[in-house]
């Protein structure tokens, strides 16, 4: 059964950081590429980034390109996303998804991540 747990989220001020994590289990996961996304209230979800199966190979959306980094340890089933510089246009429900996996499970509960002074 795949399952995705996101966490690390939660109310910095602008210009601050947060680490999230997002835990996989029920697929090999190394065999995936692995995409972050997000979605603010009111917005449709977006990729805010991927990882290659070795980590090898990023994408980032230019709204966080140069602030945002996206990193993965195979031999744990994790993905991170490192968010520095954070801005109050960066307040969303934060997702993690293994690229052409659908169905139950495929999206985790997500983590809230609020920038606000």
């Amino acid at each position: 059964q795949v399952r995705l747990v996101e966490s690390g989220g939660g109310l910095v001020q602008p210009g601050g950081s947060l680490r999230l994590s997002c835990v996989a289990s029920g697929f090999i996961f190394g065999w995936f590429d692995m995409r972050g996304y997000r979605q603010a209230p009111g917005k449709e979800r977006e990729l805010v980034a991927s990882i290659g199966k070795d980590g090898d190979n990023t994408f980032y959306a230019d709204f966080v390109k140069d602030r945002f980094r996206i990193s993965r340890d195979n031999a744990k089933n994790l993905v991170y996303l490192q968010m520095n510089s954070l801005k109050p246009e960066d307040t969303a429900l934060y997702f993690c998804n293994a690229a052409g996996i659908r169905g139950p499970g495929s999206w985790g509960q997500g983590t809230q991540v609020t920038v606000s002074s």
